[in-house]
């Protein structure tokens, strides 16, 4: 008989850690132009493709956030000209309830991405050209910040006639902090030690004139970056080298109409394939599939979208791609085949006004 009750308590255990792997949370940055309430949590199962809400947390236009590694701490920023801040919340991952812990200035116009690097965490300033270092403290919250300016140009005459600053990332190894500039058509690259950025280790990366990148990812095993630019509608390779050097190898169309309004880039989780966001024309998310020896792409397919994909999330078990769709106020849940990359829509659309970053923790 104790036999028998302990297999079922093992039992009993083990759905409920196999419940637990399926239920993620699903964090939600929006515009609040319009009837968006600010950040919302919800609950994801990411076999089944099902949602729920949760919670919502007051912030003024939270279009990017980050998680802390300890999925303790959200940090958002309020992408605005006048009054730009970032704050940090709290996250409780049972309940999905928010609360504002503190906020601090952006010092810098219209803050569009946010990372965590370490001890610090980094606002992209698209509208001042500038990137934002903010300590944290040993509860999470923000110290005042130290804003880096830079000073770039290319040659589109409406949005290169200065720098623009998209998005930052950790290197792989973790000794890197790269920061694009869409404006200058360039990789600002950092020394990062003990997670704190060096600010006097600096390096510059050129991209082709014209190109304006906005968000990147690495591949699977570090060797290559994948740099998404907004204005060419390009995937550019880079191969990194010791040191955190960066090599240009190759280029690879992913917005063929040429709209300027490409978006986001991820890796599906067992790096195999590769999925970039499209905007302003023809909506979707194009798919390559990854050559990952030489690091080369082959484009495979096109996943038409709802209006204004922006971020997208993979799920971990890579089964199903969930796109902010800005303009239709939707989140839309394709269902990832794994052998060839191709996308399907589900039709369980997640509902949200003017959804334009997605987080899956």
């Amino acid at each position: 008989m104790k036999r028998a009750m302990e297999c079922v308590m093992l039992s009993s255990a083990l759905m409920s850690c196999s419940s637990e792997k399926q239920e993620l949370m699903l964090l939600v940055g929006t515009y609040t132009d319009t009837e968006s309430e600010g950040l919302y949590s919800l609950r994801f199962n990411q076999e089944t493709g099902e949602c729920r809400p949760l919670s919502v947390a007051s912030v003024p236009n939270p279009s990017f956030l980050a998680v802390s590694a300890d999925n303790r701490t959200v940090y958002a920023v309020t992408e605005q000209r006048i009054d730009a801040a970032v704050s940090s919340l709290s996250l409780d991952m049972e309940t999905g309830e928010m609360k504002i812990l503190n906020s601090q200035p952006a010092l810098g116009k219209s803050p569009c991405h946010v990372t965590i690097v370490g001890k610090e965490v980094v606002t992209a300033n698209y509208n001042s050209g500038s990137m934002t270092v903010f300590p944290l403290a040993d509860d999470g919250t923000l110290l005042p910040g130290t804003a880096v300016e830079y000073s770039g140009s290319g040659p589109n005459p409406v949005r290169q006639t200065s720098s623009h600053i998209h998005s930052s990332q950790l290197s792989p190894d973790g000794k890197h902090l790269y920061v694009i500039d869409l404006g200058g058509d360039c990789i600002h690259s950092y020394g990062v030690d003990d997670g704190k950025i060096i600010l006097s280790d600096y390096t510059k990366w050129s991209l082709p004139p014209g190109e304006g990148p906005r968000h990147f990812t690495y591949s699977k095993d570090g060797r290559f970056m994948y740099v998404l630019t907004e204005l060419g509608g390009n995937v550019i390779s880079f191969r990194i080298d010791a040191g955190g050097e960066l090599m240009l190898t190759a280029s690879f169309q992913a917005d063929s109409l040429n709209a300027a309004g490409s978006a986001d880039i991820h890796f599906s989780p067992d790096g195999k394939f590769l999925y970039a966001s499209n905007r302003l024309q023809g909506d979707g998310i194009a798919i390559f599939k990854q050559d990952a020896a030489a690091g080369s792409l082959e484009k495979v397919g096109y996943q038409d979208t709802a209006i204004h994909p922006r971020n997208f999330a993979i799920t971990p078990n890579g089964r199903y791609i969930l796109a902010a769709c800005r303009d239709s106020n939707v989140i839309q849940v394709f269902e990832r085949n794994p052998e060839t990359g191709l996308l399907t829509d589900t039709g369980k659309d997640i509902l949200i006004s003017h959804p334009v970053c997605v987080i899956l923790r």
